[in-house]
């Protein structure tokens, strides 16, 4: 059985780090200090790019074929960077609240971008203009994920639902009750094209068969909120973090718990806040005590 050790940590932020991604060896952080940052996954160390903002930096993410930085901020500014010449390229003002999701549909090129009052734009990263902006007044929105075929974005919602969009025409085709106190993060089962895994408020991990929009299982994985979901050992261990501090591994076809990680065993004293994985055994994990972690997943007994 393989379980979660810890490689290293970097305390280099000065308030709350909500987001984080990975780019061509570097770990990209954003902070309520207003930083996004850089770090070298192999020594740990900040090299020369830093971009200050005047908020908080809420979510991130980088468009691997652009080479591009999105950066959205506390009060629904977002930025995009051209990380190849170092500058911002683009700066817009159309959410007026925090940005809490950027998702990239590779196949279509295009780009979905959330907020905390529920509505949802759409951009084409080839113009970066706007296709559609779409009001759902259901509160945050803090995950999208996109269906095999790409033809369906599923958006996990404060109100507790999760939305179902067309990629194509931006019509709400279904939504179904997910969690009481809010959804959370979705991710999909690896092989089971039709089934889905949302976490939320309530802190419980569910699978649903998306033929039906039935619950499969529903188990109280962690105390508080559960933030996080991710992927890793040729897709069979199940990464969740949560508000609670800690950070679990599941085992992905039973659910069955495999591993967990509290503040004794040097893991986040604060909440976990976002995670993203390195390779297929490693990845990193940000939270509220200003702390970037990294992490493996290695075998019990080498570390005996």
């Amino acid at each position: 059985m393989l379980i979660i050790h810890k490689e290293k940590e970097i305390q280099g932020h000065a308030a709350a780090v909500y987001t984080v991604d990975f780019f061509r060896s570097k770990v990209y952080t954003g902070s309520g200090d207003k930083y996004v940052t850089r770090w070298d996954i192999h020594s740990g160390d900040q090299d020369k790019f830093a971009i200050k903002l005047e908020t908080s930096v809420y979510k991130i993410k980088i468009i691997s074929p652009k080479e591009q930085l999105i950066i959205g901020t506390s009060v629904g500014d977002f930025h995009v960077v051209d990380l190849v010449a170092n500058r911002e390229i683009h700066f817009f003002k159309q959410h007026k609240s925090a940005i809490f999701e950027i998702a990239f549909l590779n196949k279509k090129k295009l780009v979905f971008i959330t907020d905390a009052e529920g509505n949802v734009s759409v951009w084409s990263i080839d113009d970066w203009k706007l296709v559609i902006y779409l009001p759902f007044d259901c509160g945050k929105i803090r995950s999208i994920v996109f269906s095999k075929d790409n033809e369906k974005a599923y958006l996990a919602c404060q109100d507790g639902k999760i939305r179902i969009l067309s990629t194509t025409t931006f019509n709400l085709i279904d939504s179904f009750d997910a969690h009481l106190m809010g959804c959370n993060v979705l991710l999909f089962h690896p092989t089971k094209e039709q089934v889905l895994f949302s976490a939320g408020k309530d802190g419980y991990l569910r699978c649903w068969d998306l033929l039906n929009n039935k619950q499969v299982i529903a188990i109280p994985a962690h105390n508080f909120g559960i933030y996080g979901l991710h992927l890793l050992n040729n897709n069979s261990n199940l990464i969740t973090i949560s508000r609670d501090k800690s950070i679990k591994s599941w085992d992905i076809n039973t659910l069955n718990p495999l591993s967990k990680i509290e503040r004794k065993q040097g893991g986040h004293s604060h909440a976990v806040n976002s995670i993203i994985g390195i390779d297929d055994f490693h990845f990193v994990t940000v939270g509220d005590d200003k702390r970037i972690l990294f992490w493996s997943l290695v075998s019990q007994l080498s570390l005996n």
